[in-house]
Order: structure tokens, then C-alpha cells, then sequence
């Protein structure tokens, strides 16, 4: 429940990952760095529509972005729901 229909203000809402935003998650940025993951592991990074571009671009030329997916259909990978 938004008690002070804030984007971001319902505890239980997921919020962009982007220094200080704390608008509504819009979209699943999954990741990994090879230097230090396994080529299947993905790590999340949550953003908002202003964000998006930003943080898969800061992501895209590190070469760690794997895909941007909206969080409505996001589904956690097997090994993580157990």
C-alpha cells in the first residue's frame, strides 16, 4: 500500500537501482562480471524508465550487460528460488 503515493514509498515496491532515485522498477537489468562470475550466473540491477539507458550503458561497455528484461516478466533463475 502507497500510503503517500510516492513512487518508491511502498516498502514492499521494488525501486530503481540508479544512485539516489527512488522512483518505482520498471525494468531487470541482468548482469555478471566474468572476472568473477560463472558465464551462467546473472546478477540484478533494478531501474526506472529514466535510468534504464543509463545503467545498461554504464553496464553495456564494461561488457557485464546480458539483458534488460520488464520486471512484470522477470522470472528468477532456478537455482535462486530454492
Amino acid at each position: 500500500m502507497n500510503l503517500l503515493n510516492v513512487p518508491g514509498s511502498d516498502p514492499s515496491s521494488p525501486i530503481c537501482s540508479a544512485k539516489g532515485c527512488r522512483a518505482d522498477a520498471v525494468w531487470v537489468l541482468a548482469w555478471n562480471n566474468p572476472k568473477l562470475h560463472t558465464p551462467e550466473r546473472r546478477k540484478t540491477w533494478l531501474a526506472c524508465e529514466e535510468h534504464r539507458e543509463h545503467l545498461s550503458q554504464f553496464l553495456g561497455v564494461r561488457g557485464f550487460l546480458k539483458d534488460v528484461v520488464k520486471l512484470t516478466e522477470w522470472q528468477t533463475p532456478e537455482e535462486d528460488r530454492a
